[in-house]
């Protein structure tokens, strides 16, 4: 079964920077669509961004734009999410999410079949 695990959260003031990492294992299409989202509680979950790890195509939400930028690995299943200029708006508990192939945006939930648990980013 495919699974996603986060890493990368932690602590760090505002200005600072975290690199999360997304790694998919188990079956899935040779490229994907994969998506960050991050959620805090009594809010709504938000779409960060995505990509496309063929075509590279990527969505940001305008939060975020000019300050996240993600990547995937070379070879490897890998999907990072640097995260730059970090606010205290941005701490939540930030997840990743997968599905075959990418909306023409970044999606909502619902579309995406397969979920990691979490890792947490907290900005004060």
């Amino acid at each position: 079964h495919v699974q996603l695990v986060e890493s990368g959260g932690g602590s760090v003031q505002a200005g600072g920077s975290l690199k999360l990492s997304c790694t998919v294992s188990g079956y899935l299409t040779n490229t994907f669509c994969l998506a960050w989202f991050r959620h805090t509680p009594g809010k709504e979950r938000e779409g960060v961004a995505r990509i496309h790890t063929g075509t590279l195509s990527t969505h940001y939400a305008d939060s975020v734009k000019g300050r996240f930028t993600i990547t995937r690995h070379n070879l490897q299943n890998i999907v990072y999410l640097q995260m730059d200029d970090l606010k205290p708006e941005d701490t939540a508990m930030y997840t990743c999410a997968a599905h075959n192939y990418c909306p023409r945006a970044l999606g909502m939930p619902t579309w995406y079949q397969y979920w990691g648990l979490g890792t947490q980013v907290t900005v004060s």
